[in-house]
């Protein structure tokens, strides 16, 4: 791996491992500051959410384009900002970065490093909430990127997700690395591992929909990076 590769994929790793610290550590925290109030436990845990996610994407969009999500690489390759090899390279890392993210998350709060999710997320209704969390996400990256604001990406990301936690019957994961990770936290944020295969399967098609409707919508040729563009000076 050359250096420059491996900084992107650092970045990636410690960037998804920080979201999923935030998620994690913000919905341990809401259970217990509001321990009989479901809704007041999701607002607080948005707002971690939405501030930490903006704030990650502004310090590593530099370095990788502060993915720190496996459907956004994909869209990324698709439009010509990532390799092959990169997305092969990021993909894993978002992974462990963001598992090692909720092991942390359980560290700060003294709960076991591991601590398997029960809660189990399923039904219909659930799964086509990440298929429209996803696809949002998406859309919102690359209409942002492609109407020339890229400055305002990360908070357009901020905001949407923000936004989807409350209008999306899943409250939005819309990230396979993030869902993983969230399999190692029997908390509020927390999900059992065998609801994850259907997540991530929604997740995806719900990021394949946005890419192809991008194709249609910004039909501009040429690569475009997405979020924060990322130095391409070094050869990858």
């Amino acid at each position: 791996m050359s250096s420059a590769l491996g900084r992107k994929v650092t970045a990636e790793a410690v960037g998804t491992g920080l979201l999923v610290a935030v998620v994690v550590g913000s919905g341990i925290f809401a259970e217990r500051l509001s321990p009989d109030d479901l809704g007041l436990q999701l607002l607080e845990s948005s707002i971690a959410t939405a501030a930490g996610l903006a704030a990650l994407i502004l310090a590593f969009g530099s370095v990788s384009g502060a993915h720190f999500n496996p459907v956004v690489s994909l869209a990324d390759r698709v439009f010509g900002g990532l390799s092959t090899r990169e997305l092969a390279a990021y993909v894993p890392a978002q992974v462990v970065g963001g598992c090692v993210g909720a092991m942390v998350a359980n560290l700060m709060f003294d709960l076991d490093v591991v601590n398997v999710s029960t809660q189990v997320r399923d039904g219909g209704g659930v799964l086509f909430g990440e298929v429209v969390a996803t696809f949002g996400l998406v859309i919102v990256i690359v209409g942002v990127v492609r109407s020339g604001r890229v400055a305002a990406a990360p908070f357009a990301v901020g905001g949407y997700i923000a936004a989807a936690y409350w209008f999306t019957s899943s409250t939005s994961f819309a990230n396979p690395a993030v869902t993983v990770g969230r399999t190692l936290s029997d908390t509020f944020a927390g999900i059992d591992p065998s609801s994850v295969p259907a997540f991530v399967v929604a997740q995806v098609l719900g990021g394949l929909a946005a890419i192809g409707l991008a194709l249609y919508l910004f039909p501009t040729r040429g690569a475009v990076d997405l979020m924060v563009p990322h130095d391409q000076t070094e050869a990858a």
